[in-house]
């Protein structure tokens, strides 16, 4: 059984996919990009920015699901600049007081709505 996991508090999934799905006691929560779900614009200010971005669409997908960033396992990072490292790194480290997840870095030529840092996750609660 899978569970289809979709919240107005994150943005809308622009093809066909959903923000998550839960398969028993493990949500696979899709890649999220710096998409600002109230005005539906793109955060374009800076790598930080969209970095904080990223991490409150996921928290949000994750809430709708009854879980927070302790139940993450395994997070997947892709950057347009593997120069952008340190920052984004700084900003997701905030997010893992201990026992940070499992997790690679990817530097990649493009990512959707060319943006700089997509990032998705597996979390088990």
């Amino acid at each position: 059984m899978k569970e289809i996991i979709n919240t107005k508090n994150a943005p809308a999934p622009i093809g066909p996919y959903n923000q998550a799905v839960k398969a028993g006691n493990t949500l696979y929560v899709s890649g999220q990009i710096p998409l600002d779900p109230v005005s539906g614009e793109l955060v374009t200010t800076g790598v930080e920015d969209e970095a904080k971005m990223v991490m409150k669409n996921l928290s949000a997908v994750l809430q709708e699901a009854g879980l927070g960033f302790q139940h993450i396992v395994k997070c997947s990072i892709f950057i347009k600049n593997m120069d952008d490292f340190g920052k984004i790194n700084a900003i997701y480290g905030g997010y893992f007081d201990e026992n940070p997840p499992a997790r690679e870095t990817v530097e990649v030529s493009k990512l959707p709505k060319n943006v700089n840092v997509e990032i998705s996750c597996i979390a088990v609660g």
